[in-house]
């Protein structure tokens, strides 16, 4: 992938890095040659940002021509917004303290240039604001709250125009030290078509696949020509490297796995889990609406809010399992027996969300998972109750938790409505991939819900398929990418003509 730093004067910025081209803004806009480019990074260095200048017009265009801008429209526009800095800037408070605890005065602005700073002791300060807010030059604002405490009031991309005097000579050797290291590393990479991301933590307690299921995916990934990387949250300002991400985290709305995914889609990247799966699947009143609004069948129930409440026991019977509309692993789940058991966690539960999901309680020895992407399904499993419970995991008073056992199943010998009733389920949800949830009762099948990171553990959803799960999941990623990579039309650009005055 080329790297081009566009311009406003490229014989200020005299970077001089093989690989790296230094290119003038207005060349970069009119300039055919660009205009039909496929795969360039391009960093937008010019003196202005304001909406439908030149400096717009680069990182605007750079993304209509699937080219990589930094900044992106995106982030240029995020950062005006003081509440999705605030949101974004949760993980920094700690460092935050630490790197400013010796700081005088009640203010404090820090210059940051391709993630570096001026002050050695607020380096990696400076280089964790990058990793949030990937612009070249960025300028951090902080302040003290009423607690004395530094507080990160605003971040906002500067042009290099406002760059002082001072730092001038030292921000273009930092831009070269900066593309020096990002050209060796790539220059390591195998020639893949394609960059894989496989976002992962292995600390995490309950993974949808955990370390050992992981060089299954790379190894498939590998085989169809797809340099893969396994990174961790602190990867966020280098997504822009990749060409695809994959997502093996739980996910949450109000997690750095959606904002992982929001920034991959608005740059272009395959993701799985996309942005929009993952907002529906993991609110469990949302995807209750959905399902019903589509006529997918799911046991009785009712969204309950604290007004409603007395209703439910004559609307769904006792007992009824009360759900938190962001639960996941069977956490949040709670059956109750009686109405005060109902009354009980019920209020727990609506200490955290106004609104939260109740349902009849359906008692079944097993619940089917059948895990579909693209439209497709790719594995059938069936999960069993753990032991003495009624759902398949059982949490002990140690702390640790009981699973029941799973058994894959050849997909020709699942019931067919199982297939046939997941499979419209997924179709409410979007064309990713995911794990349906359903039971069998009688002839009826009934989702409990639609899972946007499903379980994918070796020996279990892979009994059946064995390396072949794998290769369909990276080859639905291959398909993807080389479709959005596909020869665009050329795009006549006489809107932008009134620049050229």
């Amino acid at each position: 992938m080329r790297t081009l730093v566009v311009v406003d004067k490229p014989e200020l910025w005299p970077i001089d890095i093989p690989g790296v081209e230094v290119v003038a803004a207005r060349n970069y806009l009119f300039s055919r040659a660009f205009s039909l480019l496929r795969g360039a990074r391009v960093f937008n260095l010019c003196r202005s940002y304001r909406y439908q200048s030149t400096g717009y017009y680069v990182s605007l265009l750079a993304a209509a021509r699937g080219h990589r801008p930094v900044p992106s429209v995106t982030t240029i526009q995020d950062l005006k917004a003081s509440e999705i800095v605030r949101i974004r800037s949760q993980d920094l408070e700690a460092l935050v303290q630490q790197s400013l605890s010796s700081i005088d005065g009640d203010e404090l602005a820090l210059s940051v240039y391709f993630g570096a700073t001026r002050a050695p002791r607020l380096e990696r300060l400076g280089a964790r604001i990058f990793g949030l807010f990937e612009a070249p030059l960025l300028r951090a604002s902080f302040r003290r709250d009423a607690r004395g405490l530094f507080e990160l009031a605003s971040v906002r991309p500067i042009a290099a125009d406002e760059i002082p005097a001072d730092d001038a000579t030292a921000v273009v050797d930092i831009a070269r030290d900066f593309f020096r290291k990002r050209y060796r590393a790539r220059t390591r990479k195998s020639q893949s078509r394609y960059d894989l991301g496989i976002l992962f933590d292995a600390h995490e307690a309950e993974p949808p696949s955990t370390y050992k299921t992981i060089p299954r995916f790379i190894r498939a990934a590998e085989s169809l020509g797809l340099r893969t990387e396994v990174i961790g949250r602190n990867a966020y300002a280098r997504l822009g490297e990749f060409d695809a991400l994959f997502i093996r985290e739980t996910t949450s709305v109000n997690h750095h796995t959606y904002r992982f995914a929001q920034r991959a889609a608005a740059e272009g990247l395959v993701v799985y889990d996309d942005p929009e799966s993952i907002m529906r699947c993991t609110n469990k009143v949302y995807l209750a609406e959905l399902l019903a609004r589509h006529g997918v069948p799911t046991p009785p129930t009712m969204v309950l809010h604290r007004g409603n409440l007395d209703d439910a026991p004559r609307a769904l019977g006792l007992p009824m399992v009360l759900k938190q509309p962001d639960g996941a692993f069977s956490l949040g789940v709670k059956k109750v027996d009686d109405e005060a058991s109902l009354r009980r966690e019920a209020a727990r539960l609506f200490m955290s969300s106004e609104l939260i999901l109740a349902q009849s309680f359906t008692p079944t020895e097993l619940d089917w998972r059948v895990g579909v992407m693209s439209g497709r399904v790719l594995w059938v499993c069936r999960y069993f109750m753990a032991r003495g419970h009624w759902q398949i995991r059982r949490n002990l008073a140690s702390g640790r938790a009981r699973y029941g056992r799973v058994e894959a199943v050849p997909l020709a010998e699942a019931p067919p409505a199982v297939l046939r009733t997941a499979l419209a389920a997924c179709r409410t949800v979007g064309d990713g991939l995911y794990g349906v949830d359903l039971k069998q009762v009688g002839r009826r099948v009934l989702v409990i819900e639609v899972n946007d990171n499903p379980t994918i553990e070796a020996g279990d959803e892979d009994a059946v398929a064995g390396d072949e799960l794998y290769r369909y999941i990276m080859l639905a990623f291959l398909r993807r990418l080389d479709a959005s990579h596909a020869p665009a039309r050329s795009t006549r650009l006489e809107p932008l003509e009134r620049l050229r005055a």
